[in-house]
């Protein structure tokens, strides 16, 4: 264990039920609400995040000589690899076809959530030094719990470019992907947003939200106390009609809205979009310390433009009015970039028992990362932006 002079303890805890809140949180630091205890604990409390839907709770957490947490990652035993938005299906098709077993696999993440937050979570009161030896104890513990465990893996998905650069140092293969975000640039309105604009985009987005306007909707953004189970009951609503139209899981259950709602109210912004007393459509945001994360929406009356509206232009709006420096729009969408969303870089780093399994991974995400890096210099081509020649 670091320093190899005191006495460290590294276990496995399959429920967040068996540590204090105030422990985890004193890791995971105060910016990130999914990495928070309240947030993970309602995915497992609320069935949503558990062994039987396939996400089985290892989390792997380290003691000090006085018994104190000093580090912590969240972490699941999976036998699937849904709810994860990095995909390795393909991953896993070719290596079974080959006559391994894929499954099960070790994943470090926040189920159901593409967000970039901290994954080897470390006490900030600590030495540069101490935080980086623990960090490589968590990595090099998650490695021999994938061995003890007959694990043929470990993922760590969207994960930190600083921790996915130390993942690569540790024999982990590095993937890239992307996602969009807005990026608040000292905005005092959306109308100085829209000042940056070209003119053209400029009355595109116009349009849109006026076309909503006029169907005269009421569209309100719900925080705090202001979230009723009446409010929840509607956007559990919203959110199976969008499974069910896609035609997959739907991975959270009705009781984890009740649940984060009660915990992490004032971390919430949620859009909620009534048409004639009756409610029609809602998206889901959580409130960090630098960034408005959205996370799901849906609707049960198609209205044109009112996905922008309530998941793009409504996120933006509160961002710029509470003085966040940017809006995470989730995982997808290339329209997004139209909207002012900008193309960002994602990452994740995978370990492999199997080195012939590894090393034919390591080869295809090279050639991948090749790709990814052309789309976005595409996209970075075509932003909706003035300057001097489009101005």
């Amino acid at each position: 264990m670091p320093d190899g002079g005191d006495t460290l303890t590294i276990k496995v805890l399959h429920s967040l039920a068996t540590i204090e809140p105030i422990a985890w949180d004193r890791c995971a630091g105060p910016d990130d609400p999914f990495m928070r205890h309240a947030f993970l604990y309602a995915l497992e409390k609320s069935g949503s995040a558990s062994a039987e839907t396939g996400w089985a709770p290892h989390h792997l957490v380290i003691e000090g000589p006085d018994g104190g947490l000093l580090a912590a990652a969240p972490l699941y035993l999976k036998n699937h690899s849904y709810g994860e938005y990095v995909f390795d299906w393909g991953w896993a098709d070719a290596y079974e076809r080959a006559g391994g077993a894929y499954y099960p696999k070790l994943q470090c993440s926040v189920p159901f959530t593409p967000v970039t937050g901290r994954r080897l979570l470390v006490r900030d009161d600590l030495p540069e030094g101490r935080k980086n030896e623990l960090m490589t104890a968590l990595v090099a513990g998650m490695v021999e719990l994938a061995r003890k465990s007959d694990a043929s893996s470990v993922h760590i998905t969207f994960p930190t470019e600083q921790e996915w650069s130390r993942l690569g140092d540790l024999t982990f293969v590095k993937r890239v992907g992307q996602q969009y975000h807005w990026e608040n640039r000292g905005y005092g309105s959306f109308d100085d947003f829209l000042g940056d604009l070209t003119s053209r985009k400029r009355k595109q987005i116009r349009k849109e939200r006026k076309k909503v306007a006029d169907l005269g909707l009421d569209i309100r953004i719900l925080t705090g106390d202001a979230i009723e189970e009446r409010h929840w009951d509607a956007f559990y609503r919203f959110y199976r009609s969008t499974s069910d139209k896609k035609w997959g899981p739907s991975y959270l259950t009705r009781s984890f809205f009740s649940m984060v709602g009660q915990e992490m109210g004032d971390d919430i912004a949620l859009v909620y979009v009534e048409d004639d007393g009756q409610p029609v459509a809602g998206a889901l945001n959580l409130i960090g310390g630098e960034a408005l994360f959205g996370r799901n929406w849906g609707c049960l009356k198609t209205h044109k433009f009112l996905h922008f509206e309530a998941c793009y232009y409504r996120a933006i709006d509160f961002a710029i009015e509470r003085g966040l420096a940017r809006v995470e729009a989730g995982a997808q969408g290339p329209h997004k970039v139209q909207r002012g969303y900008i193309p960002n870089r994602t990452y994740s780093a995978h370990w492999f028992a199997d080195a012939g399994l590894g090393s034919a991974i390591g080869d295809f995400v090279q050639r991948e990362r090749r790709g990814v890096e052309y789309e976005i210099a595409m996209m970075m081509e075509d932003l909706p932006f003035r300057n001097e020649e489009n101005d």
